[in-house]
């Protein structure tokens, strides 16, 4: 397996009225053997980067780099990428074990081996019952698991997995995330998956780069995207119920901080639960936005206070609504929590759970009392 390197790349369609940038100076690394996942909303400019890298695109500006090699000005065939792609484009003249073993003939594979590859493959992705089947007999979600299979089954540098499992049930995509994973692990397979679906790019990825306006925003582990977004996007983007928002103004003192947050609540804290760094750059930059996890705000004694929107027991969490300040705010709790639309709920939230982010830049100041 290589390293990928994307420098500088731009991706610039251009039109007869206008110029669209739909990736701008995008610098990314996949270390070999790492799984990344490209994250975001329809539009970010994920799907154009991935077709950069498979040589679908023309790269408008920058370089691409795998194992040392430019290949940002190869055809997709020289480049030593295997993609899987979302609308499956299967072969309709060949039947699914074919379209899987497609590659491996090119490569004049011995037969028993294309087989054996063929038939562990499919066993993996639960369609080995229909591998002399065309693809027109068969549904979308297995058109979709025999492009997958056909992708990993060859020997590439690099795997691009475009929305992989989009046409999947649920409790199948579940079980096929874990599969695959292993087995882009256990062959030290170097990964791009482009996904907009937070939980399938937090079970497959080592790192997650996400997206937004064409422009990388992030590019870390699944757990510091959650602890430590670098900007007001990134933490209100990552996680589900999304993270909630309050405009807030900070007065401090040797003692005590205190944020007034828009709406009339006011949040105090010890000034020795955050840094003294921090403390400096709240007196200098006064006006914050703090951001709030839902499983940080505790129904119970505290200074948040609001009336019941809604309340809903989950089966294994309760997700409880509150208008606060003329604005609705989510509280996750793992017990059961009875509460009726209407009544009055208040809420607390240690200093430890605040993220801060700069109001106009919109960047990361802190997460729980120490800076960004």
């Amino acid at each position: 397996m290589a390293e990928l390197v994307l420098n500088a790349v731009d991706k610039i369609y251009r039109t007869k009225k206008k110029a669209v940038h739909a990736v701008k100076d995008f610098n990314l690394t996949v270390k070999s053997g790492e799984i990344v996942a490209l994250l975001g909303s329809s539009g970010c400019g994920k799907t154009s980067t991935l077709r950069m890298i498979a040589g679908f695109e023309d790269v408008s500006n920058g370089t691409i780099t795998l194992g040392g090699k430019p290949i940002h000005a190869l055809p997709p065939s020289q480049r030593g990428v295997a993609m899987a792609f979302e609308a499956y484009s299967l072969y309709p003249p060949l039947t699914i074990g074919d379209n899987i073993a497609f590659a491996l003939k090119a490569a004049k594979m011995p037969a028993a081996e294309q087989q054996a590859r063929v038939k562990a493959m499919a066993e993996m992705l639960e369609i080995d019952g229909i591998l002399n089947k065309y693809p027109s007999s068969v549904s979308g979600g297995q058109q979709q698991r025999a492009s997958l299979g056909r992708a990993l089954v060859r020997q590439a540098g690099l795997y691009l997995l475009d929305e992989p499992m989009g046409q999947l049930e649920p409790q199948l995509r579940a079980v096929l995330r874990g599969r695959i994973k292993h087995y882009l692990r256990e062959h030290t397979c170097t990964t791009i998956l482009v996904t907009h679906d937070q939980t399938e790019a937090n079970a497959l990825a080592d790192r997650i780069a996400v997206m937004e306006g064409g422009v990388l925003q992030q590019f870390a582990s699944p757990a510091e995207l959650k602890a430590r977004p670098a900007n007001l996007f990134t933490g209100t983007f990552i996680g589900e119920p999304p993270m909630n928002i309050f405009d807030a103004t900070v007065e401090s003192n040797a003692k005590t901080v205190t944020f007034h947050v828009d709406g009339g609540t006011v949040l105090s804290y010890p000034a020795s639960e955050f840094s003294a760094a921090l403390l400096k750059q709240l007196v200098q930059n006064p006006k914050v936005t703090l951001g709030i996890r839902p499983y940080a705000l505790h129904a119970g004694k505290g200074p948040i206070t609001g009336k019941v929107v809604s309340c809903q027991w989950l089966g294994d969490q309760t997700h409880v609504a509150i208008e606060v300040g003329g604005r609705t705010v989510v509280s996750v709790a793992h017990e059961r929590i009875r509460e009726k639309p209407g009544s009055d709920l208040s809420l607390s939230v240690a200093s430890g759970d605040l993220h801060i982010f700069n109001r106009d830049s919109q960047s990361a100041m802190a997460h729980g009392g120490i800076l960004a």
